[in-house]
């Protein structure tokens, strides 16, 4: 019967709650880096709080279906990508 480590299995668990505020402390600082630029006011109204982007003006939508030529594919398809490779990261590292 194999030996389990409590202590190693816990502070795995513990270093596994870590990964969301990793991850969404990246990719919000992406989605907001690839948020198109013209008054800098949709950049100034893109805030990630905990596990949620959230892009506070009327004509989002419109910039994340890529009507901007600054950023043709939008935001949240890109930034879904990074979160995909931060969770592979993450989960590497643990």
């Amino acid at each position: 019967m194999a030996k389990v480590y409590t202590r190693e299995v816990e502070k795995l668990f513990a270093d596994m709650q870590d990964i969301p505020k990793e991850v969404m402390r990246v990719s919000g600082k992406y989605f907001k880096g690839v948020t198109p630029v013209k008054s800098g006011n949709a950049r100034s109204k893109t805030s990630t709080r905990g596990t949620k982007i959230t892009a506070n003006y009327g004509y989002a939508g419109r910039l994340d279906e890529g009507w901007s030529r600054q950023a043709p594919d939008g935001m949240s398809d890109p930034t879904i990508d990074i979160i995909d490779e931060e969770i592979e990261k993450e989960i590497k590292r643990l």
